[in-house]
């Protein structure tokens, strides 16, 4: 798997530029994407996915608990195949490896906030505050709110805290990988980087279909305001038409990615298997929707999907339909510049590589 973009970057000076890559570690595949900055504008250099599946012994597109040496193994041989040049980059943290909360506290100078904040979050972090690393800011005002005397004398801060042994987990796969990275960041964080400008006025719904669930996140200003996590993913499709239809999962996988062009029979099945899987999936997401725009009285603009589920034919079309409000396949890609040769193939692949671009853009403008 060859780098796309080789020949296309020959023409350009052999100057050294800033580089750097976005690694984001799934339960079926890990994905990376390698940006440059060029001039002020970031630009795409190569992107690459490998199946986890085959590590673990599995079919491709099955959800994997690998070992770390298996996903170092993994993450050197995706980097080798897509021509990565650089080894500076960041690496994703799952969601379900990590807690957020979003709470108040008294307005008050930097030092004291730092020293309250751990204190005040204890009621929001479900284990020890010794067995997690914190990290937290201060969510800026809106200016278009209106405010009182009373919300004037508090701040919103959110608070990230994710286990120690993952953080050293992901430390030493970046170390054995030889990657040299400054910073892991939560997926979602990433995946809102990448498909949410900063200045939507409305808040957005992300929602993120991965092999083995989904993750709805919406975003205001660009800062993450509501998260939730479902345990169901595209993977259950896969697995039920594999076991209807008396087939191997990855021939189950092949008939998934060609939905809409495959036998009526295959199709038909297909489409009650995921009718199946997402309907639920779709009906929770939009009680999530409701109780946020009831709580905040504000009215979520528009959905996006990314992920690899967000790859099935018509998904997008269907959660419309179920949630009732605007739903697109997030394109990741549109944040770099790329060949033009390369457009449609990035749009229909781009939204399971949202997290890496993302990561890749944080870690691109921290360089300068």
């Amino acid at each position: 798997m060859g780098s796309p973009l080789d020949n296309f970057l020959n023409i350009f000076s052999k100057k050294a530029e800033d580089s750097a890559v976005g690694i984001d570690i799934g339960s079926s595949s890990i994905k990376v994407v390698e940006i440059k900055k060029r001039k002020d504008r970031a630009v795409l250099h190569t992107y690459g996915e490998i199946s986890l599946g085959p590590y673990a012994g599995v079919e491709v597109g099955r959800a994997t608990k690998l070992q770390p040496t298996q996903i170092v193994q993994a993450l050197s041989d995706v980097l080798k195949e897509a021509n990565v040049s650089t080894r500076v980059g960041a690496i994703s943290i799952p969601m379900r490896s990590s807690m957020v909360a979003i709470f108040q506290m008294p307005v008050m100078d930097g030092k004291q906030l730092a020293q309250m904040i751990p204190i005040e979050a204890r009621k929001y972090i479900p284990v020890p505050i010794g067995e997690v690393s914190l990290d937290w800011f201060v969510i800026p005002k809106n200016p278009n709110d209106e405010t009182d005397d009373k919300q004037r004398k508090f701040v919103e801060v959110m608070v990230v805290a994710i286990h120690n042994d993952v953080l050293s987990d992901y430390s030493n796969i970046a170390s054995t990988a030889q990657l040299q990275t400054s910073f892991f960041e939560v997926e979602m964080f990433s995946t809102i980087r990448a498909v949410v400008d900063s200045t939507d006025s409305a808040p957005v719904m992300i929602i993120d279909i991965g092999a083995s669930a989904t993750k709805v996140y919406i975003a205001e200003r660009g800062v993450v305001r509501d998260s939730h996590y479902i345990n169901r993913g595209s993977q259950e499709v896969t697995l039920n038409v594999a076991q209807a239809l008396g087939i191997n999962v990855d021939f189950a996988e092949k008939l998934k990615r060609n939905y809409g062009f495959n036998e009526p029979k295959q199709d038909q099945l297909l489409k009650e298997s995921i009718d199946w899987v997402f309907d639920p999936v779709f009906s929770e997401i939009k009680e999530i929707l409701l109780d946020f725009q009831r709580k905040n009285n504000k009215i979520v603009s528009r959905a996006v999907i990314v992920g690899g589920g967000a790859l099935l034919n018509g998904l997008a079309l269907k959660a419309q339909s179920k949630i009732e409000i605007e739903t697109v396949n997030g394109d990741p890609f549109s944040k770099v510049e790329s060949p033009a040769f390369l457009a449609d193939v990035l749009r229909q692949t781009g939204a399971s590589f949202t997290a890496a671009i993302g990561l890749a853009l944080r870690k691109l403008q921290e360089m300068g």
